[in-house]
Order: C-alpha cells, then structure tokens, then sequence
C-alpha cells in the first residue's frame, strides 16, 4: 500500500459569477421594494423665541406682512409696486440711519415678500433688522 501517492490537486478558487448573480437579484429586490417620499410635502412649524425685552427701546419701524402679501408701515396699509417704492416709504417712516426696522411676518407668508422688505431696508440704508416672534408659554 502506497498512501503517500495522492493526486495532484489543483488550488482552489472562488467562483464569483454566482455571487455576483445574486447580488444583482438582491439590487433589484431592493429597489422595487423601496418605498419613496416626497421631503417638500413636511409641515414646518417655525421657531418661537424666548428671551428678555429690551430695557432700552431703540427707534423702529414696523412692517407687516401677511399670508395674501399685504404689507403695512406702521400699521399703515401701503400697496407693494416694487422694492424702490418700499424703501421710499421706509425712508419717510424713519426717523433717521440707526431705526431698526422690525418684521411682523405671517407663518404663512412667502420668503420672497419678507426678502422684498429686506431689500427695501438696505436700498433705504436701514441695515438693523430684526423679526418679530411670538413668545413661548
């Protein structure tokens, strides 16, 4: 007897064409299953602030805007024809370079009137803004 005598044997090997056969299978599964959602369908509920009141109240104009894009200086309804026209009115309403001009902005309102209001401060050369929120309980 003779056990010392094998056969060759060839080196073994890892045979990739299966599993990558059932990756693929797995890839696709996934993909038909998955299941997605829109992001610009999310209820945003904006920040409410909580701090202390000023002990020293600076000169300031108010400007509201609500959800339709109605506009008011001062309480004072004004009709919007362009940013020009705001910030001559935002001109008459202060009273001189350091008026703080505060934002009243409907949750509802568009980014694009409280930008306009913006706008019309600097062209104005009010550059103190600031936005008016409601207090938390």
């Amino acid at each position: 007897m003779n056990f010392n005598r094998r056969k060759q044997q060839e080196e073994p090997e890892i045979n990739l064409i299966p599993m990558i056969d059932v990756l693929l299978v797995v890839l696709i599964f996934l993909m038909v299953t998955t299941t997605y959602s829109k992001f610009s369908e999310l209820q945003i509920n904006l920040p409410q602030a909580n701090g202390d009141n000023a002990k020293e109240k600076p000169q300031e104009v108010t400007v509201t805007v609500d959800a339709a894009g109605n506009y008011q200086i001062n309480n004072a309804p004004i009709s919007f024809g362009n940013v020009q026209n705001m910030a001559q009115l935002l001109k008459r309403a202060a009273k001189g370079p350091d008026t703080v001009i505060v934002i009243n902005a409907d949750a509802k309102a568009t980014h694009q009137s409280v930008i306009n209001i913006m706008e019309a401060g600097r062209e104005a050369g009010l550059t103190r803004i600031t936005f008016a929120t409601q207090k938390t309980n």
